[in-house]
């Protein structure tokens, strides 16, 4: 029995009788994978499939295992998922769990959606660019072409009135969720320490003063091979070193969030990948390093730069609550308390510092040229919307009066950044194919 659970049947009523919802249930509810299947029998699917979108490709494919496990199937019979590199799909699919980048290519391929009832943004909250435009194109669907569309937003820590300005009077559904308490141990930074070394110790502390297993927040996958590297040959025999990020292989993804062999715990080198959507089981204490990389348009170089920057207050709510999930738990915090104080609220959503370049081209096979022209959520900066109009320009991408062009499609169709796509494209016409493909992989 999950928290979520005890809500299921308010919010199958409320979609009987209305198209769309917010649901704000905290990490470890049970949303993800409760809420598809619950929806299942409604009546109002008339066959047509539901579709939940996942802000990353492991949790997709981790929350469509788990739903097929559910029903005693394997992933692509009921419940299946799609991302841009593997896809488990078939005829009798009926929930497809999928990654941002698809759900914009289903919607600009069909704009009413025929083949589904129903679409599930989850861990919404993230505030993803691909999701704030996925949000927009799936509301402006419902509204002029599929009045019997269902929409339901689900988050963990949701501010329901930006989100209401652009949905309107709709019903809110919470579940108060199951957390078991943590205790916060802080454990700051010497001015002259480095991180890296530092993570390591408290580590090693922690493997002598607690039980269970260990999710270790880093910002990235360099910091996270070097910890692992300083950790190697100082681990007692029962632990298991498993990292994980985006670009891992999914076995190793999948490694790392199974549960520890028996009679073993395991250390988990995680990034903010970590901090939503997935359960790692056996996870009781929490290290966070309190810091996360995040991708920073500038509009004066026409770049994106990464830039490494301290986590948010909710992040590291977020991250602490992994701690309390089937037990009591401890989260050592990598700075002091008064710094606490000082957090942010939130994480600024990506949209105010994304490079548009990719969400403008998006818009203009869409048919919009202006972002008037869009319900947002959060207004993207005229600086950067003018910035990514003149690069697509320049690129004839769009034409002068920001329609999109043939080569613009051809572009778009490749799913891989404007600049990217521009130079593959020349490079085919110029009878450099090959190289123009290898140089974008290796760019992307």
């Amino acid at each position: 029995m999950l928290p979520i659970d005890g809500i299921l049947p308010e919010l199958t009523r409320t979609l009987a009788k209305t198209t769309t919802a917010l649901l704000q249930a905290p990490p470890g509810a049970g949303k993800t994978t409760r809420v598809p299947l619950a929806l299942l029998d409604a009546p109002w699917r008339d066959g047509r499939k539901i579709l939940m979108l996942e802000p990353r490709r492991l949790a997709a494919r981790s929350a469509a295992r788990y739903m097929a496990r559910q029903l005693g199937e394997a992933p692509g019979q009921t419940v299946g998922y799609r991302t841009r590199l593997d896809t488990r799909v078939s005829g009798t699919t009926r929930i497809e769990v999928v990654t941002e980048g698809i759900l914009t290519r289903l919607i600009q391929t069909d704009p009413m959606l025929e083949d589904y009832a129903a679409v599930l943004f989850d861990e919404f909250h993230e505030r993803s660019l691909q999701a704030d435009l996925g949000l927009a194109l799936v509301r402006e669907s419902q509204q002029a072409l599929r009045e019997d569309l269902r929409l339901l937003v689900m988050s963990a820590t949701l501010d329901t009135a930006p989100i209401a300005r652009v949905l309107g009077d709709v019903p809110v559904i919470s579940s108060e969720g199951r957390a078991f308490p943590v205790d916060v141990l802080y454990r700051p930074l010497s001015r002259s320490a480095r991180m890296v070394d530092h993570v390591t110790a408290v580590v090693l502390e922690v493997l002598g003063d607690q039980a269970g297993s260990v999710l270790v927040f880093l910002p990235g996958a360099g910091e996270i091979r070097r910890v692992a590297q300083q950790l190697a040959g100082q681990l007692p025999e029962n632990v298991v070193l498993a990292p994980l990020y985006g670009n891992l292989k999914s076995e190793e993804q999948d490694r790392a969030i199974a549960p520890a062999p028996d009679g073993s715990r395991k250390v988990v080198l995680a990034t903010a990948i970590a901090e939503t959507s997935l359960t790692i089981e056996g996870v009781r204490v929490v290290v966070d390093a309190g810091q996360q990389r995040r991708a920073v348009f500038d509009p004066n170089s026409g770049m994106t730069r990464l830039i490494t920057g301290r986590v948010s207050k909710a992040s590291a709510e977020q991250r602490k609550g992994r701690a309390g999930r089937v037990e009591p738990g401890v989260c050592y915090r990598l700075w002091s308390e008064s710094e606490q104080f000082g957090l942010a609220e939130f994480t600024p959503a990506e949209i105010q510092e994304a490079d548009l370049a990719p969400l403008v081209l998006e818009l203009a096979q869409w048919g919009a040229r202006s972002p008037d022209q869009v319900a947002w959520i959060d207004a993207p900066p005229q600086a950067h919307w003018q910035q990514a109009v003149d690069l697509l320009q320049w690129l004839d991408l769009l034409d002068a009066d920001g329609a999109i062009t043939d080569h613009g499609k051809a572009a778009r169709d490749l799913g891989m950044h404007p600049r990217l796509a521009h130079m593959v494209l020349r490079g085919r016409a110029l009878g450099f194919g090959q190289l123009a493909a290898e140089l974008a992989a290796l760019l992307g």
